[in-house]
């Protein structure tokens, strides 16, 4: 089927969730997983798996809004079998062997705001890229919608910046396969 001419080619329909309250765990999640699967409940739920005897949860927000740690996404992950290794900064990324990885969680520092006043604060916010048809999003759930960054070429430059900013954690999203085997490096 051709297209009219002037139209524009189809972009590929990439799964993006905004942010609200302190979720931006819960929305990497379905963001690299590009499909709604995990709610604020199921984090909560989780929380409660980690910590049963806790009667202030570790893994989140003392106030109830969010703001999950890494134990909540791995046994998310882990829950639909799939696997997380961390990204070890001092590597160099062209060993990251992207094609053996499902996506990309990245643990960044977050400026806080009071509507326009910016205050001195940081706190983390988790971010997912994700590869779709071939292009390589950029998913944070603070965006208006997903940015691209193109191809292997282009995720690397954005990740390299971003570790280069210090205080950045990556968190590779791979099958149990890939993990047992360590195939998401390149052995150079």
């Amino acid at each position: 089927m051709s297209q009219a001419p002037g139209a524009q080619p189809s972009r590929p329909s990439v799964y993006h969730e905004r942010q609200r309250l302190e979720l931006c765990a819960v929305h990497a999640l379905n963001n690299v997983l590009q499909q709604q699967l995990f709610s604020q409940e199921a984090a909560d739920e989780i929380c409660k798996r980690l910590a049963p005897d806790s009667r202030l949860n570790p893994h989140r927000s003392l106030l109830g809004t969010g703001n999950y740690d890494v134990n909540v996404i791995m046994a998310a992950l882990q829950g639909l079998g799939l696997a997380t290794v961390w990204w070890d900064r001092r590597r160099p990324l062209s060993q990251l062997a992207l094609s053996q990885v499902l996506g990309l969680i990245l643990n960044l520092p977050s400026p806080m705001s009071l509507g326009l006043l910016s205050l001195p604060l940081r706190r983390r916010h988790w971010v997912a890229l994700r590869q779709v048809d071939g292009v390589y999003y950029n998913l944070d759930s603070k965006l208006r919608a997903p940015e691209a960054l193109g191809d292997e070429d282009g995720v690397r430059a954005f990740l390299a910046a971003a570790l280069a900013q210090g205080l950045c954690e990556v968190l590779l999203v791979v099958t149990k396969e890939v993990e047992e085997k360590g195939c998401w490096l390149r052995t150079v």
